[in-house]
């Protein structure tokens, strides 16, 4: 398929079809990648130490840090790639492509070097206690030795989706996670490597995702990434600002989130840090389909509203809003009458249980309203919204969240923590409402003349 071929499929079936054609590998990803991410908390809970399974809820953290830089170069190069290819200026795109991917290895680089240098109060910073500490220096050690290829592979993800390749992106994640869940087992258990063995897990799995994304770039009409193509000019570095802004905040916050959480667990045990890091994989893991179903919408957005065909962004837009609340309303349902039972896959303890099954009902409360939180911010971040897409990014884990986990429990103690989440959902919905109603309004209802 070349170029043109390429803009053709992106500006002509119907949007439904279309978007779902490009949400199937996404959805697919979304929910392998979740399914890994907790393996880890899966197997790591089966060495029967409420420590370990919190410490990997402490590294958790970090690596929403690492993340966050993925997101950023990689949705910061990808929503200008998409719309540049709406423009058919193909070259513009090659540069840009080249740039986001070198400049995140590049930082991934920093982040491990430095990670290993300063590795203890790293691990506190991130909310380690002590007796937490030494399973947790053990995962973070590892982890940050994949820091640069878990960047890269993040980019190298988002520009083949923004280019409408999902299913390129779909192999290297699935084939990375399958390895992930087939290593746990044997590293940490039949080689005894503990808690270190979910990491190498991890990172070897990534290094292999890596390999088969960068594979991807060179297949069909893909942008091949050629070191010759980066361009250290500052308009590309404002442009993948702009775009990537969103992404970083929300990583980042979604990684001070964390910390804030795991401090304010602290007061009550590790069995609370423990149940607290199994409710994020869990909802992540639920709300992952729903992402995935915004990740087939992106490109979209981004190819349609860059050669001025706004009225297929607006019904992108409503079409995803609708699908993915009536998912979310049913995920919600289910989670709320199973919520011990789904805690207890993970962390066989009272305790934890108890504690988890709490926090996890409040969440699938607010869980529907996601829908429109998310949809809204990916598309203004697809179209180059930059401050509309980044507050609302930084509401839900940052404006609202971080006060409300360090807030409440004055009031009510534990269940403070266990409630917060929902309530910054509520608020950043009330939020996030007369925001997106504004940004549909500018947009304009004639599709621009070609």
């Amino acid at each position: 398929m070349n170029q043109d071929e390429k803009y053709r499929q992106m500006t002509e079936p119907p949007v439904g079809r279309l978007i779902c054609s490009l949400a199937v590998p996404c959805v697919i990803s979304m929910l392998v990648t979740s399914f890994y991410n907790m393996a880890d908390t899966y197997f790591v809970g089966m060495l029967n130490s409420n420590a370990a399974t919190g410490a990997v809820g402490v590294v958790f953290s970090m690596m929403a840090i690492i993340q966050a830089v993925g997101f950023f170069f990689g949705q910061g190069s990808g929503n200008y790639i998409s719309r540049e290819l709406g423009k058919r200026n193909y070259e513009e795109a090659s540069h840009m492509a080249a740039t986001g991917f070198y400049s995140a290895l590049a930082v991934g680089l920093a982040i491990c070097i430095l990670g290993q240098i300063f590795l203890k109060p790293l691990a506190f910073f991130l909310g380690s206690t002590q007796t937490i500490l030494p399973y947790t220096e053990a995962y973070l050690r590892v982890i940050l030795i994949g820091a640069p290829w878990m960047t890269a592979s993040l980019v190298l993800n988002n520009q083949l989706r923004f280019q409408g390749s999902a299913k390129y992106a779909m192999y290297g994640i699935v084939t990375g996670a399958v390895i992930n869940i087939a290593l746990d087992p044997l590293l940490i258990f039949t080689f005894r490597m503990g808690i270190a063995g979910a990491g190498w897990a991890t990172i070897i799995s990534q290094f292999i995702s890596f390999c088969l994304l960068y594979y991807g770039c060179s297949k069909g009409s893909n942008i091949r990434i050629r070191i010759r193509n980066v361009s250290l000019k500052f308009s590309y570095f404002k442009l993948i600002f702009q775009g990537g802004l969103p992404s970083l905040a929300r990583q980042c916050l979604a990684s001070l989130a964390t910390i804030c959480l795991n401090h304010a667990a602290q007061p009550y045990s590790d069995a609370a840090i423990a149940a607290m890091g199994v409710v994020q994989r869990v909802t992540m893991f639920g709300a992952s389909a729903m992402l995935g179903f915004g990740q087939g919408f992106q490109p979209v957005c981004g190819f349609n509203y860059g050669a001025g065909l706004y009225k297929r962004v607006r019904e992108g837009f409503w079409f995803c809003v609708k699908y993915s609340f009536i998912l979310l309303l049913g995920i919600g349902t289910l989670g709320f009458i199973f919520a011990p039972q789904l805690i207890s896959l993970f962390r066989d303890d009272p305790d934890v249980i108890a504690c988890g099954a709490v926090a996890l009902r409040f969440q699938c409360v607010s869980f529907c309203v996601q829908s429109w939180i998310v949809m809204s911010n990916m598309m203004q971040q697809s179209m180059g919204k930059t401050i509309p897409a980044t507050f609302l990014s930084v509401a839900r884990q940052g404006l609202f969240f971080i006060p409300m986990v360090l807030i409440l429990p004055s009031f009510w103690g534990l269940l403070g923590i266990q409630m917060a989440q929902a309530a910054a959902d509520v608020l950043t919905f009330l939020c996030a409402v007369p925001i997106q109603i504004a940004v549909l309004k500018k947009l304009p209802y004639q599709n621009r003349l070609q």
